[in-house]
């Protein structure tokens, strides 16, 4: 099982083949939007964190109750993803690691177990999200009941980790086709539901909170956009993918990969903005607070038409396909890099599949479930994120890309503002 882990992994980051070479970029060779091409990818495939089902849940529900309001809540949550990817990728290139084995190899082993742990059970979470969402998908799409729907989205998930096989462009292709439909199918939602314009900029640039639920919704938000996952797998797409052979080459490829990541991150962005969009010109403008995603489903035919609800559908089933194995990939990040152990991913695939089975046949909502793992996503993102400001600022791990002194202070006020909403979290959860 340890070595097919280790041929999964070595399928992910063998040598680009493409017809630009990402060598010929960094010597000059290659100039233009062409100099781009061998660098797009990494991002894209983290940004499938940031469109889990978990997102479609928590944005219906925040538009729907508030409207607008808390669109700024999502512009917000996007400028600290693109910050947080932007370190992850960084220190994946400067150092040739990933954040999980730096941590290790810095940490004493307690803390790192202990990070092991957490970031698992964070991932559970995660998983939790994606199969629930695809399987509901799968049931509102095709009336198939929750539990097969889950066994089937379990084989499609599959079928995705087995693009790695082929190496990390088929598996880019594979997960950026499948961004491209939930792009396409909100962006048709939005122009179904002719929102009206002047309120969703007022909502993008307006901070305000109506009550305790308002806060707790945006620390849902939060959980749903800054994924924890999401940081500890960057730093290992980056680490092996294209490797620099100096400080120059370095500072060069993490300026590519920068424009991935600011590139991804806006498609990201529109797309969970369009969720609030949506269900604020539609549910709310109408007095309709919905919480469930079945009956956003179907209040979508009622309000706008047939094609609306299946573009709905359509969007939530493929963005748990293709999250439950970034999801897979990510566990494979951090039981490697916390304590250096492995298992084959096609049964770790099948491990965590048991929980979300297990919450399908206790028969507890979907949507509440969903709305919940996101609040617990958002207590795993400080232990991802201090680590990772701690270690980009350090000039011997780091090298010439260690971080600039506004960007270590941005680091540590976006990983104050998240310790924050956690603590309030824990006390409201215990009043």
């Amino acid at each position: 099982m340890i070595e097919q882990s280790l041929e999964n992994k070595k399928a992910l980051i063998k040598p680009h083949k493409s017809v630009i070479s990402a060598h010929s970029v960094l010597s000059g060779e290659v100039k233009g939007l062409k100099s781009i091409l061998p660098f797009l990818g990494p991002a894209f495939i983290a940004a499938v964190a940031y469109l889990d089902p978990g997102n479609f849940a928590t944005n219906i529900t925040a538009g729907s109750t508030y409207g607008y309001m808390l669109l700024w809540v999502i512009a917000v949550s996007n400028l600290m993803a693109v910050l947080i990817q932007t370190l992850s990728a960084k220190l994946g290139i400067a150092t040739g690691q990933n954040l999980p084995e730096i941590a290790r190899s810095r940490f004493p082993k307690g803390v790192s177990i202990f990070l092991w742990i957490q970031s698992e059970l964070v991932i559970i979470a995660t998983d939790l999200a994606e199969f629930i969402g695809a399987a509901l998908g799968l049931y509102l799409l095709f009336d198939i009941p929750m539990l097969p729907a889950a066994l089937i989205t379990a084989v499609g998930s599959f079928a995705i980790l087995e693009l790695q096989r082929r190496g990390f462009r088929s598996l880019e292709a594979g997960i950026g086709g499948m961004v491209l439909i939930v792009v396409l199918a909100f962006a048709f939602q939005v122009v179904l539901a002719k929102p009206d314009m002047g309120a969703v900029a007022l909502g993008m640039i307006t901070p305000k909170f109506e009550g305790v639920d308002s806060i707790l919704l945006a620390a849902g938000i939060l959980g749903a956009t800054v994924m924890p996952h999401a940081i500890y797998l960057h730093s290992s797409l980056t680490q092996n993918r294209i490797v620099g052979k100096n400080d120059a080459e370095k500072k060069r490829i993490f300026k590519f990969e920068l424009m991935d990541i600011v590139f991804a991150m806006i498609v990201a962005g529109a797309v969970n903005m369009a969720m609030v969009v949506i269900s604020a010109a539609l549910f709310f403008k109408n007095g309709l607070i919905v919480d469930d995603l079945e009956i956003a489903f179907h209040k979508f035919g009622e309000l706008v038409g047939p094609v609306s609800s299946i573009s709905f559908g359509l969007a939530l089933l493929i963005a748990g396909l293709s999250s439950a194995s970034v999801g897979t990939m990510a566990g494979d990040v951090v039981m490697q890099g916390f304590i250096n152990k492995r298992i084959n991913l096609y049964l770790r695939r099948a491990i965590t599949t048991i929980p979300p089975l297990v919450i399908i046949i206790s028969g507890i909502d979907a949507t509440r479930a969903l709305v919940m793992s996101q609040v617990v996503l958002s207590f795993g993102i400080a232990f991802a994120l201090i680590p990772l400001v701690v270690f980009t600022s350090n000039k011997s791990i780091m090298g010439a890309l260690v971080n600039h002194r506004i960007t270590t202070i941005l680091g540590w006020i976006i990983a104050g503002i998240v310790v924050l909403l956690n603590l309030f979290l824990v006390v409201e959860m215990i009043l």
